[in-house]
């Protein structure tokens, strides 16, 4: 057999992490982004244990990601600073021997594209649609044809290709809520914990990267397509009013008025339901194209590693590549499902915003035990990549 080839569709954290996986085994690849540059989106991920365990698998190890772990006690807080719950971050590490990293998406997409040939990555060209002609797929690109052994499909949640498997999918559903993200520069600032604030339908997240930013986030109920005039008053407004360090962070995230930081603003979507399964013959789907979810977890960067890792590692050794990506979809498509309603069920509670459900709530996570809380998060974080040959016809 000579060498196979596989087009990925779309150069974000999915895309990215398989064509490593699947350039160290021997595969050719392409990958095609329609953007003109590599970017991480100005916002940090938080690679959870689980995200780094794949990382590894496919030889990105703990030295890639330098600086700390997510530092001291992370949790839960109220507007005013009472703490509702708290994990410390050397529990986690004993629990699931990894402690979580914080860095910022473009340094994670850089990572990942360093670790590629050269000439693997096409800029500007977007995958337009696939002919699956049963033992090769003629990929339609902005550029011209290609012709691949298989093609994995990482263009997002509006993917393209999922329109084009699936056509009758319902596609995504706007989730009642908007969000804004920032990165500040950290100099000058004390030390900060990461936690997330919840008060009556709005967040206020924090979190230290390992370069010393802060990332932070902040949601709020929200109709679609509603956008406020200016960010920066309109977050000041929500929460310029809550406990030390936020309004710190606002008049920091205010400095060299406008936007100078680069304020992002979005509706929150999801997939209305997943995909029947997430592959087509030699075409798949992964990341946010096969299971787009609400960021409540802090999961969907980690599934669409955790994704690009299994794919890679089942194609590896298949002569039937149809019947390796059936076997993703067994591996991959329960898990993902069961994640995104997890995600859904935490923003609901998030999302409340009635004063006597917001104080039943907030007993209720205060009476959980630590213990408990973080044994709750085993399924999501506990999870090993294969690591041994697999039958695909299992």
């Amino acid at each position: 057999m000579g060498v196979r080839h596989a087009v990925v569709a779309g150069a974000g954290i999915g895309g990215l992490t398989a064509a490593v996986g699947l350039s160290h085994r021997g595969w050719r690849v392409t990958v095609c982004e329609r953007a003109s540059v590599l970017t991480g989106i100005g916002a940090g991920i938080v690679l959870a244990p689980n995200a780094l365990r794949a990382l590894d698998s496919i030889g990105l190890g703990p030295g890639l990601w330098a600086g700390d772990a997510l530092p001291g006690q992370v949790g839960l807080r109220t507007p005013d600073g009472t703490w509702l719950s708290r994990s410390d971050s050397g529990a986690v590490s004993a629990r699931y021997g990894l402690s979580a990293r914080a860095v910022h998406r473009g340094f994670l997409i850089e990572t990942l594209a360093a670790a590629l040939p050269a000439g693997v990555v096409r800029l500007g060209v977007s995958v337009t649609g696939v002919d699956d002609a049963g033992d090769t797929v003629a990929v339609r690109t902005s550029a011209g044809d290609l012709r691949a052994d298989v093609v994995l499909a990482a263009d997002g949640s509006r993917s393209v290709l999922r329109g084009q498997l699936f056509p009758a999918h319902h596609g995504l559903r706007h989730a009642g809520e908007a969000g804004w993200r920032a990165v500040l520069p950290g100099a000058g600032l004390p030390p900060q914990r990461a936690a997330e604030t919840w008060g009556r339908g709005e967040r206020f997240g924090i979190v230290p990267l390992a370069d010393g930013r802060i990332y932070v986030y902040a949601t709020a109920l929200s109709r679609p397509g509603a956008k406020p005039a200016d960010h920066h008053a309109e977050l000041t407004r929500r929460f310029g009013a809550w406990h030390d360090p936020i309004p710190a962070l606002l008049d920091r995230l205010n400095q060299g008025h406008p936007d100078p930081v680069g304020i992002l603003h979005h509706d929150f979507h999801e997939l209305a339901a997943p995909p029947p399964r997430f592959h087509a013959g030699r075409v798949a789907l992964l990341g946010d194209a096969a299971h787009a979810m609400t960021p409540n977890l802090g999961q969907g960067g980690c599934q669409a590693i955790e994704d690009a890792v299994v794919v890679a590692h089942l194609l590896a050794p298949a002569d039937d590549v149809p019947a390796a990506l059936a076997a993703y979809t067994r591996a991959r498509h329960r898990r993902t499902t069961r994640i995104s309603r997890r995600s859904r069920r935490i923003g609901e509670l998030a999302r409340l915003s009635h004063p006597l459900a917001v104080s039943i709530r907030n007993l209720a996570v205060r009476a959980t035990p630590q213990a408990l809380s973080l044994r709750a998060l085993d399924t999501v974080l506990s999870w090993q990549p294969p690591s041994t040959p697999v039958n695909v016809k299992e």
